[in-house]
């Protein structure tokens, strides 16, 4: 493979389960030219050397002035008067060591650009765009404008006159199991699946695995009809061989080519919301106005010395040029307020439109690179105006330049907006991906950095290599050798950097309930705010159940690939967060497990609960104090015996008839006769109770639809998965009882020649589950297993068992570490029971995936996450009470499609005094509130969850300052 093709899959862990790997290799055949290191600029560039193209050069003439401090993380005042792109060539180049980056200084033209294949534009004129865009156009160079001018943005893309997209939407290929295929004109295909098919008219197909029809698994993808739940028709099959069993389908996605226009002929209205409309014309005008004054407009007001300087004449007069613009495009209905509005904020520049927009512009470049997901056709345009104060007499004046790094936000809300943001004092859970990109924008806006301000972070992970490909605060230096780095401190270190005046006090702790001593009713009451960055539903439902208890607002976010979502909780506003109600994560029926798997994830499945159990809970039990075999006892026979059974395994030596390994060759053994257990013994066990020709009660073929007939397989050490099961397996248990073992396959393999494996013969008098009701029918019945149970307690009761040095080391799965065999174990395993039952093997990286249940991720996402919840934030630190005035969010970045719906509203009702009864109040929660003036008169009350109240209760009524159960 050429130094291209080679990805580095520890950096780029989470994102190449957004992209894959193909499009992260034509990625890194790409060059990227960004213009324009301000805020937005530097935002594109962030998102792309993160994602892994080949190179990026960052181009700028300007010199750094105060307003860019605002929004330009990598700035800083020392930088005042010297180049942008110089500036931030350092930063940029430390994000990602595999990615080449430059700076450049001098103008664009044509022969810059033809050294890219894609360009992105950013605060740039309207002549340039139209002149750098028709030769890009001609020139087969990808053309991306972006731009932000206070509270608005635009983005527009050209990919040229023939753009192919290899996937459209980046979802998993649909696939389910043969049931059956007839040889007929056309013929028809039944499956079946514990999954919803996504098959659909006009789909092509490819076949795998079928036995009997093995033509279908040589013929090209073929097309699709009439399809149904469980079936569809395809071509002539008549001269076919007749099906027997088995076989899989799979989707086969088709690319499409797209066609883009240049940026001066087209129109973008047909898809615009109403402001939309007149905001690509107020655009324009301000470009025309901009060419015109060699400025942008003025402010709301201006402030002299003593004096107040009103300026409509600006917004009239780029309200004129839209309208004359709109003599020629012949919008029904200009949106004038709007235009004003863009023309007082249009000197602003802030960080979370930056992060937004930015997040989007880079998404659009991978698209450009790597020619997977549907790119932008072809404008987008976005506003935050609700952002502003809910009331006209509420704008307070904004100022020019005050030389100071927040002038660009200042532009737009006003000095004192500016104080009330650096007193708040606000709680961000989580310094991951999220987290990263908030404390950011909070640096650059100056939340918590005055006197009387503070952040409080908190995050119990350290800074491992996966997180570094999107969690940008964080470099491999950060790492650590021999002690890891939490990343609370890294990330506060980092922030610091960016804003000097920032006031953070870093935590490593949990949030559960085992931290409510640190992050008590005290440390809540002073809080202004939270703002969650978590990864787990667990933690987002007890975080909002501690905000709703104490009234306080919560801003949430959250990813997975190119998928995000917002949230804002205001109190006696809006609706909570509240509990998880999905059955997405329904698990997989234990019989199955056991006996029946049909699909890798299976498989993967089972290879994750054989590695708890052998290298996990076995050595925690053993660890135990010896009231664990009472408890255990009380569990049931079934499982008691299974339990103390593995247990005295452990404590005993093999000499003896245990499992306790004295050497490294007794690991070795072990592995060996673990493999002939699970992958030859239990199979030919499995086939004696119901051989391949078996039939139901009603007279059906017994392997037939999920249930594939399995095979046993002979252990081969020259064959590498096999071999490479053993090694790990043997690895993994010498580790839990301090045994050092050796990854030399020739030493192994000498080993495995001395090593016996015990003869078996299948039994009749065993039972195999078909269903798990079955199974939990067979714990509950009376079985002869007292005398064993009893012989068990015994033995495990004699006092040599008890020497501490019995005790073991568990095993912690880490999917992350390729030192550990933590995954060569699941992927050995996991393969090998795939080739049981005919089930296509899995690489690594799915394996990974599957197994260690990654959320993929990528930065794009991520930045334009943390975007929204930062305007977000704007209107909790303004005070905002309408609830028409905040926004839930909701995107799907493989085809741009964005959602912004205005949050549910809280259910509120009056409560009479009457009805209060003090005995039931929570002194642990009330303790400092309860005081008589609270019931002076009636309160307005909010209906939530039971599982808010500690005490209990059907039904809770949160109050401002109380709680009690009806």
């Amino acid at each position: 493979m050429s130094e291209i093709d080679q990805i580095d899959e520890g950096f780029y862990s989470r994102q190449l389960y957004v992209l894959g790997h193909e499009a992260m290799r034509r990625m890194a055949r790409a060059d990227v030219l960004i213009a324009g290191m301000r805020g937005l600029g530097v935002e594109i560039a962030k998102n792309v050397i993160l994602s892994g193209v080949k190179s990026v050069t960052v181009q700028d003439e300007g010199q750094v002035v105060w307003t860019d401090l605002s929004s330009q993380f990598f700035l800083k005042e020392s930088h005042l008067g010297q180049n942008r792109a110089t500036c931030s060539l350092q930063q940029l180049s430390a994000l990602n060591p595999g990615v080449r980056v430059s700076a450049s200084t001098e103008p664009l033209d044509e022969e810059l650009l033809l050294q890219f294949q894609v360009v992105v534009l950013t605060g740039s004129s309207l002549s340039d765009q139209k002149c750098f865009n028709e030769f890009c156009h001609l020139n087969g160079i990808k053309f991306i404008v972006a731009d932000t001018k206070g509270l608005c943005g635009q983005l527009f893309c050209d990919f040229g006159k023939e753009f192919e997209v290899l996937d459209q939407d980046g979802e998993k290929p649909a696939t389910a199991m043969i049931q059956s295929v007839s040889q007929a004109n056309p013929g028809v295909v039944l499956f079946t699946d514990d999954r919803q098919s996504t098959f659909s008219d006009g789909s092509k197909v490819s076949f795998s695995e079928v036995r009997g029809m093995t033509e279908l698994n040589s013929i090209d993808p073929v097309d699709i009809k009439d399809c149904g739940k469980y079936s569809f028709s395809i071509g002539d099959t008549s001269a076919f061989s007749q099906y027997e069993r088995g076989g899989v389908v799979t989707e086969v996605k088709q690319p499409c080519v797209l066609t883009f226009v240049s940026i001066h002929i087209h129109n973008p209205f047909f898809k615009c919301i109403h402001r939309h409309r007149t905001l690509h014309l107020a655009f324009q005008a301000l470009h025309g106005f901009v060419e015109k004054e060699q400025r942008l407009p003025g402010p709301r007001s201006q402030v002299g010395e003593g004096y107040r300087i009103l300026q409509p004449s600006d917004a009239d007069a780029l309200l004129a040029i839209v309208g004359k613009l709109n003599t020629v495009t012949q919008l029904e209905q200009l949106d004038e307020a709007a235009v004003r509005t863009f023309s007082y904020t249009a000197r602003g520049d802030l960080a979370p439109i930056n992060a937004f927009i930015g997040g989007l512009a880079a998404q659009e470049v991978i698209k450009a690179c790597s020619r997977k997901y549907t790119p932008l056709n072809q404008w987008l345009y976005f506003d935050a105006l609700e952002c502003l104060p809910e009331e006209e007499d509420e704008l307070t004046e904004a100022t020019l330049s005050k030389g100071t790094r927040y002038d660009g936000q200042i532009a737009v809300f006003g000095p004192a907006f500016q104080e009330k943001l650096e007193r708040q004092k606000y709680f961000l859970v989580g310094a991951g991906a999220i987290g990263c990109e908030l404390f950011k924008n909070f640096a650059l806006m100056g939340l918590g950095a005055g006197e009387e301000g503070r952040i409080t972070v908190t995050d119990m992970d350290f800074i491992e290599r996966s997180n570094l490909n999107r969690q940008f605060l964080f470099r491999s230096q950060d790492i650590g050798v021999r002690t890891k780095k939490p990343k609370s401190e890294v990330a506060a270190r980092a922030v610091r950097e960016m804003n000097p005046q920032m006031n953070i006090t870093a935590h490593q702790d949990r949030l559960d309930p085992g931290s409510e001593g640190v992050y008590d009713y005290d440390f809540f009451m002073g809080l202004d705010g939270v703002a969650a960055a978590l990864d787990n539903m667990e933690a987002r439902v007890y975080l909002d159940g501690r905000c709703v208890q104490h009234q306080k607002a919560l801003l949430e976010g959250g990813t997975s690939g190119l998928q995000g979502h917002t949230l804002v909780v205001v109190p006696n506003l809006t609706k909570s967060y509240g509990r998880d109600t999905s059955s997405s994560n329904e698990g997989i029926p234990l019989c199955t497990l056991k006996n029946f798997p049909h699909r890798i994830e299976h498989t993967l499945q089972w290879a994750r609960d054989q590695f708890e159990g052998l290298f996990k809970q076995t050595p925690a039990n053993v660890n135990l104090d010896k009231g664990f075999v009472e408890r255990t006892l009380g569990l049931g026979d079934a499982e008691a015996l299974e339990v103390l059974g593995g247990l005295w395994s452990s404590l005993e030596d093999m000499e003896a008839g245990g499992q306790r390994p004295r050497s490294w060759e007794d690991c070795v053994s072990w592995a060996r006769c673990q493999w002939e257990t699970l992958y030859n013994n239990d199979i030919r066990q499995l086939l004696h109770c119901f051989p391949p020709k078996a039939v139901t009660a009603a007279g059906l073929s017994f392997w037939t639809g999920s249930k594939i007939c399995p095979h046993p397989l002979t252990f081969d050490p020259y064959n590498t998965t096999h071999m490479e099961y053993v090694v790990a397996a043997a690895n993994l248990y010498g580790q839990i009882f301090g045994i050092s073992g050796t990854r030399d396959r020739a030493s192994v393999k000498e080993t495995l020649e001395r090593v016996h494996v015990p003869y078996f013969t299948p039994k009749s008098s065993v039972k195999i589950h078909l269903t798990d009701k079955e199974m939990e029918e067979e714990k509950q019945e009376d079985r002869d297993d007292k005398a064993r149970l009893e012989e068990l307690r015994r033995k495990l009761a004699s006092p040599s068992l008890k020497s501490s040095f019995m005790q073991m080391k568990p095993t912690d799965f880490e999917k992350d570490d390729d030192s550990n065999f933590h995954m060569d174990y699941i992927v050995a395993a996991s393969n090998l029971r795939a080739e049981n039952y005919d089930i296509p093997a899995a690489d690594r990286h799915k394996s990974k995936g599957i197994a260690g249940s990654i959320i993929p991720a990528i930065a794009t996402t991520t930045a334009a996450v943390a975007g929204l919840m930062c305007l977000e934030l704007y209107k909790l630190v303004q005070g905002h009470q309408k609830i028409s005035s905040y926004r839930t969010a909701y995107m799907y970045l493989p085809v741009t499609h964005i959602v912004f719906a205005q949050p549910t509203q809280a259910k509120t009702f009056e409560v009479s005094n009457s009805s209060l009864h003090p005995h039931i109040f929570s002194y642990n929660r009330f303790k400092k509130d309860i005081q008589s003036k609270m019931f002076a008169a009636p309160l307005q009350a909010r209906l939530l969850p039971s599982e808010y109240l500690p005490f209990g209760g059907n039904q809770i009524l949160e109050l401002p300052s109380a709680s009690f159960s009806l």
